[in-house]
């Protein structure tokens, strides 16, 4: 890994991943894309380190992922100040994701071998067969920078455990969390180049896709991302995974307990600055209880305080780039234009950084922006639902379909609802969260494919049926 100098930073001819502090905007670092014979040294010595991991013993997979954990630990404060200072998130939900990965990671160490170890299938007379769960390359990652490390360790960990190679190409802007996680990789004793990243424009990547090299690919990101990289692999007849962010609903029913939906839905829409792909976007809330929950949570979210995010008693930080906020304040503006309700917010922060102020909309109707639209900043958008059966049609009115939140009373008719709606999960009495033990994936335009749980831990492994015929 190297930086470029003050010289080549002045050059606009030189292609490099540029990494700001967005509640600054002074440049952290810039890293030069690698050149064509540094990638193809990349290919060349992770395709080396998989084939030795693959014959790696498992106990000894488990091992190395033990190291990391404990190394994730031990280097957790500088991890969670690498992840505030690029993209923005506060420096107590920084550290609160480097646990994550380290507790995920542990998870898989536990329960992964059982998981992947080979499956014994009853058959008729005495022939032996079972299902082996065999690890068919090297996974080409494609991953946002909204998460830095959880991201990455969501989609590797369990890639990596069944003998499979990761390469990973990270957002531009989050560079250093990406280098960070590969020296610790290297340091808990992974084959050097097992775990590589690609810095690299998005032809470079189209080539990387394309490569004999790559056995698969995993992307979380935009709908356009997962459309171009899904058509590569189709071409290249490899397999995807795609997670494509949500305008998750979270909907709540008038026997619900307002105060305690109030809460959650604060948290569930603006942690991490309401940059969050499984995350409450729509509030559809049925009419009886509409005005009091409205009124709590604008009360609520008037109360979140923007600013530093190293500074303990900030609530809110920045959003990760200038970019992405003007998108955002595009989106609120095409809301208003069409008939919404500002209640809270609405505008961006004067001053240094991408700040953007804690917003409500409400009288948020199908075919406005922020609510067809996933809204990957701080906005909340409120809709009123006469029944529970219109509020069941108003959240399954999106193109997405990543997760949902349904609030009420009554769990039993919950969960009778929940088989109605089109969501990959849904979370009742609470917010979209997610855990090792859970599958996380989405259906409709939120992608295919799941994360984590025991269908993470064979996503990307050779389903391989071995039958023995007994012979007389």
């Amino acid at each position: 890994m190297s930086q470029l100098n003050s010289a080549q930073i002045a050059n606009p001819q030189i292609a490099a991943a540029v990494s700001r502090n967005p509640a600054t905007g002074e440049l952290i670092a810039t890293y030069p894309f690698q050149t064509p014979a540094e990638v193809e040294r990349l290919l060349q010595d992770n395709a080396a380190a998989y084939s030795m991991w693959r014959a790696t013993p498992m106990g000894e997979r488990v091992a190395a992922y033990r190291r990391l954990a404990q190394a994730l630990r031990e280097n957790s404060e500088n991890l969670a100040h690498i992840i505030t200072a690029e993209m923005g998130k506060t420096i107590a939900a920084a550290r609160a994701e480097v646990e994550k990965c380290a507790a995920t990671i542990l998870w898989i160490a536990d329960n992964g071998p059982a998981i992947l170890a080979d499956e014994p299938v009853s058959v008729d007379g005495d022939d032996q067969v079972h299902v082996s769960y065999l690890p068919i390359g090297s996974i080409l990652g494609v991953m946002p920078w909204n998460f830095p490390l959880w991201q990455v360790v969501r989609a590797a960990a369990p890639i990596m455990l069944s003998g499979n190679g990761f390469i990973l190409k990270h957002a531009p802007n989050v560079m250093g969390s990406a280098y960070a996680l590969q020296r610790l990789y290297e340091t808990a004793g992974f084959p050097v180049g097992l775990f590589a990243n690609l810095n690299a424009d998005n032809e470079t990547v189209a080539h990387v896709i394309e490569d004999g090299r790559v056995a698969a690919i995993t992307l979380t990101g935009s709908m356009r991302a997962g459309a171009a990289v899904a058509a590569l692999a189709g071409k290249a007849l490899k397999k995807s995974l795609l997670e494509l962010g949500g305008a998750d609903a979270f909907i709540v029913l008038k026997d619900a307990n307002i105060d305690l939906a109030v809460k959650a839905a604060i948290e569930a829409r603006f942690q991490n600055a309401g940059q969050v792909c499984l995350a409450a976007k729509r509030f559809i809330v049925e009419k009886p209880v509409a005005e009091a929950f409205t009124r709590k949570f604008v009360a609520a979210a008037a109360q979140l305080t923007a600013g530093d995010p190293l500074d303990a008693s900030v609530t809110m930080g920045p959003m990760a780039r200038g970019d992405l906020r003007d998108e955002l304040h595009g989106q609120v503006q095409r809301t208003l234009d069409a008939g919404a309700t500002l209640l809270l917010g609405g505008n961006k922060i004067d001053g240094p950084g991408n700040f953007y102020a804690p917003t409500v909309l409400a009288d948020v109707k199908p075919g406005m922006a922020a609510f067809d639209e996933e809204t990957f900043g701080p906005v909340a958008a409120i809709t009123v639902a006469e029944d529970a059966e219109h509020a069941i049609e108003l959240a399954n009115t999106s193109d997405y379909g990543l997760g949902g939140n349904l609030w009420t009373g009554d769990v039993a008719r919950a969960q009778r609802i929940a088989r109605r709606l089109e969501t990959g999960g849904v979370f009742i009495n609470g917010f979209s969260a997610t855990n090792a033990r859970i599958p996380v994936g989405g259906v409709k335009k939120s992608g295919y494919g799941r994360e984590l749980s025991h269908f993470g831990l064979r996503e990307f492994t050779n389903a391989q049926a071995v039958w023995a015929r007994k012979i007389a």
